[in-house]
């Protein structure tokens, strides 16, 4: 116990260290976030097209692997159907409390397949724009 009440103290000192030094230094630190600093800030340059179109393919790529994998089968970890095997077998068992954990996560690993393929939808679209404009030059 008295390792803890020793480790206790430390820190304390160490969060009054910290206050002291940010009450000193606070105002230089946030002398341009007023709003005459913000109004003065640039707008970015582009949009980031470049950067996205540089991008799509490799997103593309890791969205079709993640649903793939979400549509395997029931020996596959991270499959909608090996949770829905989980869920099911946890109910079998009466542990309903695991039962209801699993089913919430199969639930969202659902929803995560429709948002996949809306993403799947939305690269091809960005594929189209990117080769139709000289990859967002």
């Amino acid at each position: 116990m008295r390792n803890a009440n020793f480790r206790g103290r430390r820190v304390a000192a160490a969060a009054l260290a910290a206050t002291a030094v940010l009450t000193v230094t606070a105002p230089s630190a946030f002398a341009d976030s007023t709003p005459a600093a913000a109004a003065t800030a640039k707008p970015p340059a582009s949009d980031g097209a470049k950067g996205v179109c540089k991008r799509e393919s490799k997103a593309e790529k890791h969205v079709d692997r993640a649903l793939n994998r979400l549509d395997w089968g029931a020996t596959t970890v991270g499959s909608v159907a090996r949770m829905q095997q989980r869920a099911d077998n946890a109910k079998k068992e009466g542990h309903t409390a695991i039962a209801t954990l699993l089913d919430h996560k199969l639930t969202y690993r659902k929803g995560l397949v429709t948002t996949l393929q809306q993403r799947q939808r939305d690269l091809k679209d960005v594929a189209a724009w990117c080769s139709s404009h000289n990859g967002g030059k």
